[in-house]
């Protein structure tokens, strides 16, 4: 009768749970109905953080890769160990945890069984535990645990209770149970099968219940507290020596991810010298090879591509090392030649335009042409010739030049070349001396403000700066003017050979050059050991040389 009620009982509970969570479902699609798809703060709570711990563990990579410690493949690497150790660590931490918690629990149940109903039954006996000459029954109880329970119910009421005390084994008698707890036994179905019910005042129990007599069920329980300490235990002793473990691997580890990844340290070491080589021009000496310590390994293999990388730019730059040299040789050698036949033409013409006899107005013109053009081909042979000479390294000469002095010479040369411009200056009280060849950079200067006169419109300023606070040991020289500007897609090549600007700049056709002037100057300021740059928006063009003061 009490197990049909206690059955019908759990039967309305557990309807009644259905019901309640039907009634919630609809309230919610309720809710939904009114205010669109609204969920409950709780439900947004939980979906909230399972997005949120979804979208971290979806993309455990870029979440790593924010944090600056972990963005180095060795720190990945060793965290990557350490995880897959920690991962393993737990898994077999829990496998234990689990098998020893189970081993305990079964070999408690046949304790359990041993005592079967004994104890229950002996409960008559007033709180003592017979004696051994009792009979085998009775004497069996006296080697039951410290801690054994004992009940009898009847139609669902506790009627007898005892606890077996440590000492002289003795039965408690007097144990509180509290209505919560009688009801917890009450639910036990007694099928003969162990059960684990939580008793306030005991703690945790394996409790088994079979039916008695006059309808009385008899219950015997075995505390669950030495198992729960025995995994505790090995909780804590394996928790420890994991961490230990894990701390043991993670130094260890980190020593040898470094150790091997060291080959690839010098590959990236190698690769870093050779991106800071100057490659644009001259004789390059690459760095030695990258050491490669396993052809067999990966990192050796990064080692040996980068070897043969390097070994393909060597060669390819000692082709063009080789040809350069060639083309250098070549326009040192035609400008050599060049300037003999180009003076003897402008000689004749001269001679011609020197005739005492008549000569017709055509025959005039064309001597006078021939005359210029000859000039100006002898120029241009001239610049070629000393950029052949700079190109091959040719010592220039040295000594104290008053850079003070070359710019208002170049100024006074500019201002009678070019009335129609304003030339202003703007100098230090004190002469700004440098070393180097004072031709070479009166050529700098001349063909700086050549360039502002010829390519401006008449009306354009010119002002010229001398700074000699730049820097330590290095002076300042600028050139600038408010003209148009230099074409966007003129200004990276404006110190290349052969570079001429459009009409759009000067505005005049006759005023177009062979486009060395300022390939000349660069030239010579890198021969000098300095810097030569520009700077152009519409309406302002500046040139800026910076030169060392002792070279």
């Amino acid at each position: 009768m009490r197990i049909g009620e206690w059955a019908r009982t759990d039967g309305r509970v557990r309807a009644g749970g259905r019901d309640r969570a039907t009634e919630g479902a609809r309230a919610t699609e309720g809710a939904r109905a009114k205010g669109g798809d609204q969920v409950p703060s709780g439900d947004r709570a939980r979906s909230g953080g399972r997005t949120e711990r979804g979208g971290l563990l979806a993309k455990p990579s870029r979440f790593l890769a924010r944090l600056p410690r972990f963005r180095s493949l060795r720190a990945r690497i060793t965290f990557g160990l350490v995880v897959l150790l920690a991962v393993s660590c737990a898994a077999v931490g829990v496998a234990a945890v689990v098998e020893l918690n189970g081993f305990l629990t079964q070999r408690l149940d046949e304790q359990l069984a041993q005592v079967g109903t004994r104890f229950p039954e002996s409960l008559e006996h007033q709180g003592k535990l017979p004696d051994d000459h009792d009979g085998d029954e009775e004497a069996d109880t006296r080697r039951m645990a410290t801690g054994t329970f004992g009940a009898c119910l009847r139609s669902g009421a506790v009627t007898d209770k005892g606890l077996i005390r440590s000492g002289d084994l003795s039965v408690d008698l007097d144990i509180t149970l509290s209505a919560r707890d009688a009801e917890r036994l009450a639910r036990i179905p007694d099928d003969g099968r162990p059960h684990t019910v939580e008793l306030s005042a005991l703690g945790h129990y394996r409790v088994v219940a079979t039916p008695g007599r006059d309808g009385d069920v008899l219950m015997a329980g075995l505390p669950l507290k030495p198992v729960e300490a025995a995994v505790h235990r090995l909780e804590l002793v394996a928790g420890i020596v994991f961490g230990l473990a894990l701390v043991t691997a993670g130094v260890s580890g980190a020593l040898w991810v470094r150790w091997s990844l060291r080959p690839l340290g010098r590959v990236t070491a190698t690769a870093t010298r050779v991106s800071e080589l100057p490659l644009a021009s001259g004789v390059v000496a690459l760095p030695p090879r990258a050491p490669v310590a396993d052809p067999h390994s990966e990192v050796g293999q990064v080692a040996a591509a980068l070897n043969g990388m390097l070994g393909h730019v060597e060669d390819a730059l000692t082709k063009r090392h080789a040809s350069e040299e060639r083309l250098r040789r070549f326009a040192a050698d035609a400008s050599h030649e060049l300037r003999t036949p180009v003076a003897s033409v402008r000689g004749h013409a001269e001679l011609g335009l020197l005739h005492p006899g008549p000569v017709p107005p055509e025959i005039t013109r064309a001597l006078e042409r021939i005359a210029a053009e000859s000039s100006r081909m002898g120029l241009m042979v001239d610049d070629l010739l000393l950029l052949a000479r700079l190109d091959a390294g040719r010592p220039l000469e040295r000594g104290p030049v008053d850079l003070t002095r070359l710019v208002l010479d170049a100024v006074t040369d500019a201002r009678a070349a070019g009335p129609g411009h304003g030339w202003a200056l703007d100098l230090p009280e004190d002469p700004v001396t440098v070393t180097g060849d004072a031709h070479r950079l009166h050529q700098v200067l001349a063909n700086l403000l050549a360039n502002a006169r010829l390519h401006t419109p008449v009306g354009t300023k010119v002002t010229i700066t001398l700074d000699p606070g730049a820097g330590p040991d290095a002076v300042l020289l600028s050139v600038h003017d408010d003209g148009p500007g230099i074409p966007e897609e003129l200004r990276s090549a404006v110190f290349e050979r052969f570079t001429r600007a459009d009409h759009r700049r000067h505005g005049d056709a006759s005023a177009t050059g062979a486009g060395l002037g300022l390939s000349i100057v660069s030239a010579v300021v890198e021969a000098h050991g300095g810097t030569v740059g520009v700077e152009s928006t519409s309406g302002s063009t500046t040139f800026t040389v910076k030169l060392p003061t002792d070279t």
